[in-house]
């Protein structure tokens, strides 16, 4: 749903509360739409009278000035004195008509009137002299009469929520005319809380700052949130009046939120606590044993804080911290954010308490966070550990020449066990990361060779398998974690990144199996290592949605690859899930869809990494099956050069270039790069690729390349997919099969490539001189390709669609709806001769002999 009313921004998400009071409306007294300041309770109103027709209707507005004055919301249509005696309510119901129509009173803040014009709604609806709609504000105390129209079930309640992230993205792509970042939908969502008005003006703020702009088609939010005057003003007027007490303790939850209550209470008034929780600007929440308390909404945090100068703001951090250093630090995340406070105020911090908090938030995957408390900590003597720490959160930032110079520079300060083998770890990852794949496996050798401490050596080892999968050599990866695993006893941190080394391992070399059981076993027990292994969780979520994909399992890699890429995981380790994204949406057929994904996660992730290669050789796939073959160019340009440094991150990129070249007509060189791009799997070991790359010589129509390597590799490839897609290699001109084929194509899920091999049956078909079931099969392949809108390969590339006159189609509707030839002609008044005749046409056409095989192929024509 999505109407246009003279404010331009368009009107969503709003289906089933319209119909609600549009029902309440005809079949009722009325309704009462309820919700907070700003989420469109007037818009809604306005909307469901446009859809009305018959009625009268009055438009009264409550306000603040005329709350004082008898009648004065309807003074503009009470124009005349009462009769001498005459009851005022009757007298004023009786002016309210002016016309034939039925009354249909509606009141815009009905939590404004004065008494007077509140004991008239109330007299309209109890009475039935008039269907009323009246809007109230949550929250507000409500003038006993209007109060009484839903308490007495004399009008329908609407409560009217903020708008969601989907409604958000709604409005935003109709109010900007265009397609809208993921990323940005859910900042903007996050920062208005789903408020309408606040949203508009965000959005205005943006525009006019250049924040919110244009950009490769889409609209993307880069930079820090802009407050207009205007939205300042709206936010300052919710939030009201405020004591001096009120006021403390709304800026110590705006700079400290989530604050605890009791911790509050006691820096504050309880009752001005109290207050400010009783007004709606403050929540509070239970979090296990503790009560956390959170502004009302994002955006009073912007107007508190920009009230308060430097000087107050870093009294208050520094208030925040030494009350919770001094409550004892109970909980980890209490030294983060005591750190951060005492950073933020400008005061002191130890280095042992600034490298902890940076290890923490590391953990908790918020690297900008942990490169800040890491150079906080360097600066106040934390030493080798904070370079080291410094050097890995740089690294996951796209930083690595700044995170090499300084490893380098700090090698020689590296004097204890400990200090060496941090270093050794993050300079040889920053090594690997880097596609400096000998000097990583020298550095991270030397650790393991050097260092006594058995959990120093196991982690060695497995970084060292880590960068054996890298470089695609995954039997070196799965030798350099048997070495880990012997060296006992095994930390928590050790085996949660074993597992992780396992299981991606084991995803990629096509043990989807093993891999899905490894990664579920260490994500069940993921509360007790998630603080002590920044790359466990992201690298398990990476393999569960590898495995997930090669093993044909589209909807569960949907899911994982979405949990990979909710807010809180945007810049993980381990990232790029849009491509995952996208391919699922790729192997359904939604090209669009996977362009979109990809464009996305590629926008957010740091320039140059092999995973935002890895999404921009996904975009430049679907821009190549949707037939835009310079974009595609253009993103697969992109994308070569960081996604060329890792095996794995390379593939996506290799199996691109050959849609790519397919795009642009020369199928010959496609199939020339689809061999390279195969025979790379294979000497990488990345069997689950490998198999996608063979699977494209057949959809290239080149099989014969492909059927030996496909049986072989059918034997060692767990799922469903290899087995499928050497029968698919076997099945050339082999119509009966290829239609087997494309059935369990398209009971997987996999849309597109069940299209194509129902192309190819009917291409098989016609070879033979079977016209007719060549044209049932094209009609097949059509109807399943219409579901893979814009995609042209070169197996769908000849397909037509079945041309139907009116009277055909029109007959085809009512055979697949039961009836008979007779019953067809009786209500279409023909002769039961001449609608057998159109059915039997429309059969030759469709390539189909009976109603059951029309009935299926009905709801793609």
């Amino acid at each position: 749903m999505s109407e246009q009313l003279g404010s331009g921004w368009p009107f969503v998400g709003r289906g089933g509360s319209i119909a609600t009071v549009r029902a309440a409306l005809r079949s009722g007294a009325g309704a009462m739409i309820a919700g907070e300041a700003g989420v469109g309770k007037s818009r809604l109103a306005a909307q469901a009278l446009a859809g009305l027709d018959g009625y009268e209707v009055v438009r009264v507005l409550g306000t603040e000035t005329a709350s004082t004055i008898p009648f004065g919301a309807f003074a503009h249509v009470l124009t005349g004195p009462p009769r001498g005696g005459e009851n005022l309510l009757r007298w004023a119901a009786r002016h309210l008509r002016r016309g034939e129509g039925e009354l249909l009173v509606s009141v815009d803040d009905a939590h404004r009137l004065d008494a007077a014009s509140a004991a008239l709604v109330h007299y309209l609806a109890a009475g039935g002299e008039a269907r009323v709609l009246v809007t109230v504000r949550t929250g507000d105390p409500l003038p006993a009469p209007v109060a009484a129209l839903w308490k007495d079930e004399l009008l329908t309640r609407v409560e009217l929520p903020p708008f969601g992230p989907d409604e958000v993205g709604q409005v935003l792509a109709g109010a900007l005319g265009g397609e809208v970042a993921e990323g940005t939908v859910r900042r903007l969502a996050a920062v208005t809380g789903g408020n309408v008005l606040y949203l508009r003006e965000v959005v205005h703020a943006g525009r006019t700052s250049g924040c919110l702009a244009e950009s490769g088609g889409e609209w993307r939010w880069r930079g820090e949130l802009s407050m207009t005057t205007r939205l300042r003003e709206l936010v300052g007027a919710r939030i009201g009046h405020l004591d001096q007490d009120e006021r403390e303790v709304l800026e110590l939850v705006a700079y400290g939120a989530p604050v605890g209550a009791e911790l509050l209470v006691a820096l504050t008034s309880p009752r001005a606590v109290e207050r400010v929780e009783a007004r709606g600007l403050v929540t509070v929440t239970g979090e296990g044993r503790r009560e956390q308390v959170r502004l009302g909404h994002p955006l009073y945090g912007e107007v508190i804080r920009g009230d308060c100068g430097t000087l107050r703001a870093r009294r208050r951090l520094r208030t925040l911290a030494e009350a919770l250093e001094a409550s004892g630090l109970r909980r980890r995340e209490d030294e983060l954010r005591a750190a951060v406070w005492r950073l933020d105020s400008g005061s002191a911090a130890a280095p042992e308490m600034l490298l902890s908090a940076a290890g923490l938030a590391w953990a908790r995957r918020d690297p900008r966070l942990a490169a800040r408390l890491a150079r906080a900590a360097i600066e106040a003597g934390g030493g080798v550990a904070a370079v080291a720490l410094l050097g890995q959160v740089l690294m996951v930032l796209g930083d690595q020449d700044t995170a090499l110079t300084a490893l380098r520079q700090a090698a020689r300060n590296a004097v204890t066990e400990g200090e060496r083998a941090q270093h050794a770890f993050s300079l040889g990852m920053n090594l690997a990361w880097a596609g400096a794949d000998a000097e990583a496996c020298r550095v991270l050798d030397l650790a393991a060779g050097s260092l006594t401490d058995p959990a120093w050596r196991q982690e060695a080892h497995v970084y060292r398998g880590v960068a054996d999968f890298f470089a695609g050599r995954l039997a070196g990866a799965a030798e350099a974690l048997a070495r880990a695993r012997a060296c006992e006893p095994t930390t928590v941190r050790g085996a949660a990144h074993a597992a992780a080394l396992e299981s991606w391992t084991d995803a990629y070399a096509g043990r989807s199996e093993s891999a899905l059981a490894v990664a579920g076993r260490a994500l069940a027990n993921r509360d007790d290592w998630d603080d002590d292994a920044p790359y466990a969780l992201p690298a398990l979520l990476d393999a569960r949605c590898a495995a997930q994909v090669f093993a044909g399992r589209l909807d569960a890699a949907e899911r994982t690859a979405a949990e990979g890429m909710e807010p809180a995981a945007a810049e993980l380790p381990v990232s790029g899930f849009g491509a995952y994204r996208a391919m699922v949406g790729r192997l359904r057929g939604d090209a669009a869809g996977a362009a979109r994904w990809a464009r996305d996660d590629a926008a957010r992730l740091p320039p140059g990494t092999p995973y935002r290669g890895r999404c921009l050789a996904e975009l430049a796939h679907a821009r190549a099956l949707l037939g835009e073959t310079a974009a595609a160019r253009a993103a697969l340009a992109e994308a070569e050069g960081p996604a060329a440094r890792w095996a794995f991150t390379r593939q996506p990129a290799l199996q691109a270039a050959v849609w790519v070249t397919a795009s642009a007509g020369d199928l010959d060189q496609a199939v020339s790069l689809c061999l390279t791009a195969a025979g790379l799997a294979e000497r990488h070991e990345q069997s689950g690729h490998l198999m996608f790359a063979l699977h494209d010589l057949v959809r290239l129509g080149a099989p014969a390349l492909a059927a030996r390597r496909l049986a072989a590799l059918a034997e060692r490839v767990d799922g469903p997919l290899a087995g499928l897609f050497a029968r698919h290699a076997r099945a050339a001109g082999d119509p009966a099969e290829l239609r087997d084929v494309a059935a369990e194509f398209e009971r997987l899920g996999l849309i597109l490539y069940a299209a194509e091999a129902l192309a190819q049956e009917s291409a098989a078909h016609r070879q033979d001189g079977r016209g007719t079931l060549a044209r049932g099969a094209q009609t097949r392949a059509w109807a399943l390709a219409r579901r893979c809108p814009g995609v042209s390969t070169p197996a769908l590339v000849e397909l037509a669609t079945p041309e139907l006159t009116p009277r055909q189609r029109e007959i085809v509707k009512l055979a697949a709806a039961g009836l008979t030839n007779r019953q067809i002609a009786d209500r279409l008044t023909l002769s039961t001769r001449t609608a057998a005749n159109h059915l039997q046409a429309a059969y030759e056409k469709l390539g189909v002999n009976d109603r059951t095989q029309v009935g299926r192929l009905l709801a793609a024509l």
